[in-house]
């Protein structure tokens, strides 16, 4: 693994989206905020410098956080409790709940199918999902099959096209499963947005990172 030992600053991995506003305050308190053209949605760039010399930051899809700060290419990230689990890296912890991002993983299925479903009764179920990993261990835990079709994006038709019967996603206010026909019918789990920390970096730079981490703390607790 490559974990740039001679590098000097700090990279803090963002994941791109919504996330952004709600993060953007923390960041200001913390007082490490990325250069301008971070915040320019027609920027095709990926690293960006801060106000903060010993900090440079990258911006890039929230699956892929995860990814740069386990394998190195990153010292911090900020992404959601999905995906910390569905991943699962062993070099990554995550210190410090953020509080934001707040959604929920759930299981959703057509709202025909809800009328005369039961939950209860579930053996063998085709779900589409992002998140495989998380989904047949929540239904191995009761002694449910699931067969898991991976899909990144456009979950809400799977079902009208026959690929699931239901589906595993991220559900905030429920508009868009409404939207396609969809409703609810089992949570998961609750999801904020974290800090994490690759261990290895954590070792190399430790003055650092646990100045970064306490200030962090010091304002989700405030």
């Amino acid at each position: 693994m490559n974990y740039r030992k001679n590098e000097k600053k700090i990279i803090i991995a963002i994941p791109k989206g919504r996330i952004l506003k709600e993060l953007t305050p923390i960041l200001t308190k913390v007082n490490i905020l990325p250069e301008k053209d971070f915040f320019n949605l027609n920027s095709r760039k990926i690293m960006f410098s801060s106000n903060n010399k010993l900090v440079d930051f990258i911006k890039v899809r929230s699956f892929d956080v995860v990814n740069f700060v386990a394998y190195g290419g990153a010292h911090l990230g900020i992404v959601g409790l999905d995906v910390i689990e569905e991943f699962s890296h062993e070099e990554i912890y995550a210190p410090v709940n953020l509080r934001i991002g707040i959604c929920r993983l759930s299981v959703a299925e057509p709202l025909k199918m809800a009328l005369k479903d039961d939950p209860k009764t579930w053996s063998h179920l085709k779900i589409a999902t992002k998140y495989p990993k998380i989904t047949k261990k929540h239904f191995a835990l009761r002694g449910v099959q699931a067969e898991c079709l991976k899909l990144n994006g456009a979950l809400e038709i799977a079902p009208k096209l026959d690929l699931s019967s239901r589906i595993v996603d991220l559900v905030s206010t429920g508009k868009t499963l409404k939207e396609n026909g969809l409703i609810e019918v089992e949570k998961i789990m609750d999801i904020t947005s974290y800090l994490i920390v690759n261990r290895n970096m954590a070792k190399t730079y430790p003055n650092k990172i646990k100045k970064i981490i306490a200030n962090f703390r010091k304002v989700v607790n405030a």
